[in-house]
């Protein structure tokens, strides 16, 4: 079946033999990118292999692409954090106010949707108009994050 060719060849190639295969054009999701299936875990996002990613280090799931990256100068609850543009695979939490090194903002806590582990918070609303630009950006604290695909 094509399942079987997914796990036993993924990204299957039709030059493999397979009389079950079927290309990304052939699917009818095909506005969609592939996502790789595994047995053991599905992540509802997969970014691309090809670009320096970011992960939670307690299940692997993606959290944000390197290109959104904004900062590496923040600090978190548990050290040192950084701030991005966007994330992926994170739940978010009720919005509360919350005085911070930087004043008082509203802020939720998110979370992997994988393995629900606390990793930061968004901002939500800064009460200070010289930290407007973190409204709507993510901090995830490096104790809960590895890097992924092509760090040498």
């Amino acid at each position: 079946t094509a399942f079987t060719c997914v796990f036993r060849c993924f990204p299957c190639d039709p030059s493999c033999g397979s009389a079950s295969w079927a290309g990304p054009e052939l699917t009818p999701r095909s506005a969609a990118p592939m996502v790789k299936m595994t047995r053991s875990k599905t992540f509802q996002a997969y970014l691309p292999s090809c670009h320096r990613t970011y992960s939670c280090i307690h299940c692997r799931a993606h959290l944000a692409n390197h290109d959104e990256l904004i900062s590496k100068s923040f600090q978190g609850s548990q050290g040192r954090a950084y701030l991005f543009n966007s994330v992926v695979n994170v739940g978010c939490g009720p919005a509360e106010e919350r005085v911070l090194l930087t004043g008082l903002h509203a802020v939720a806590d998110i979370y992997c949707e994988n393995c629900k582990t606390t990793l930061g918070w968004k901002y939500e609303h800064a009460f200070e108009s010289s930290q407007k630009y973190k409204e709507g950006k993510y901090i995830i604290e490096l104790a809960h994050m590895i890097k992924d695909n092509g760090w040498d």
